[in-house]
């Protein structure tokens, strides 16, 4: 899926924009394609502490009905990322991206993804305001597979600052992290499909026996609660898994520069954490149609590391579709870690 000169809405150089507002709805599509690979399936659900033996085993993932290893649901932040920071180097350009942070993220998804699939993207800038002494951006990234199929759709929004925080650049210098260097755009590597006549994966309707019954569930059910630890080895961890390269996230100095009590989780940690405490419950992580999650307060991490409660409760029912609408809680200490937070079930006819 490359750019091509005749379409006006594909932007190919800095030169094409000069502000942010005035690129509203511009888009920019990846030239290379990003192969999603089984080991970094296993690195990310070990990042994100998902269990699911989907993730990790093949034979369990044939078990499923699958053709080879589930990716976690926010696996698709890694090469998302990627093709976000594109989008800064030829649209939004003059933000740091060690400073942005995210608020909001959303996920309609197609199909699951596999290790071997080849993913390609096309970013388009959507919203753009003004807030907490920055702006926030809106960005929608289609992701499609070798084929040309719809894998997922997402939504991201995030804060970010023109104004270099000095203090927080200065602890940065010299660091290398995922490929990402403070200050320079993520090098791109072309990327051939390990599988690219491999057939179409299987459909929802192939598969059903680990599914959750819909007759299991009604408006009210409450979902086992989960309780998670999170410590600053984890916060490296998932910075190095997923690359981010914002130093808040690990360093007290970058964190009280901004005025935090000490580092934050990343808020795509905390999103991909009940991802996992969704799909357990599920049965099948192939079976979560929509996703999303709005952020609201930070997960403080200091030395002796943070805990985190997610609780769930069936919100809806679709008896014609056979799904449900679970709404998510995240608590630490008591506090509301998320604002609003649902997810969509497709549950089996029976």
């Amino acid at each position: 899926m490359r750019p091509t000169p005749d379409d006006s809405r594909l932007l190919d150089s800095p030169a094409d924009s000069a502000t942010a507002s005035s690129t509203l709805g511009q888009s920019y599509r990846t030239s290379d394609c990003y192969v999603v690979g089984r080991e970094k399936i296993r690195e990310f659900a070990r990042a994100v502490q998902d269990h699911h033996p989907v993730h990790r085993s093949e034979q369990a993932a044939a078990d499923h009905g699958y053709a080879g290893l589930v990716a976690p649901l926010t696996f698709i932040s890694i090469p998302a990322f990627l093709a976000q920071v594109g989008m800064f180097d030829r649209v939004v350009q003059g933000y740091d991206l060690s400073q942005i942070m995210q608020t909001d993220h959303s996920l309609a998804i197609h199909r699951p993804i596999l290790a071997g699939d080849a993913l390609c993207f096309e970013v388009e800038f959507e919203s753009l305001r003004k807030a907490f002494g920055g702006e926030i951006f809106g960005f929608k990234c289609s992701v499609t597979d070798q084929h040309g199929d719809k894998v997922i759709t997402t939504r991201t929004s995030f804060v970010g600052r023109p104004e270099v925080n000095i203090a927080a650049t200065r602890i940065c210098d010299g660091l290398l992290m995922q490929n990402f260097r403070h200050g320079t755009a993520i090098p791109r590597q072309l990327h051939t499909p390990e599988h690219p006549d491999r057939p179409r994966p299987t459909t929802a309707a192939d598969r059903g026996r680990n599914m959750l019954p819909f007759s299991a569930i009604a408006v009210g059910h409450e979902l086992p609660p989960r309780i998670v630890s999170v410590r600053l080895g984890d916060l490296v961890n998932y910075a190095g898994v997923a690359g981010d390269p914002n130093p808040i996230h690990w360093s007290d100095d970058a964190a009280a520069s901004v005025d935090l009590e000490s580092p934050v989780a990343q808020g795509m940690l905390m999103i991909g954490i009940g991802a996992g405490y969704i799909t357990a419950w599920a049965g099948d992580p192939g079976m979560v149609t929509d996703y999303a999650v709005r952020l609201t307060s930070p997960v403080y991490v200091r030395s002796g590391g943070a805990t985190v409660e997610y609780t769930g409760k069936v919100k809806a029912v679709d008896p014609d579709r056979k799904t449900a609408t679970i709404a998510i809680t995240a608590k630490q200490n008591g506090r509301k870690i998320f604002g609003r937070a649902v997810a969509v079930i497709q549950c089996a006819d029976r």
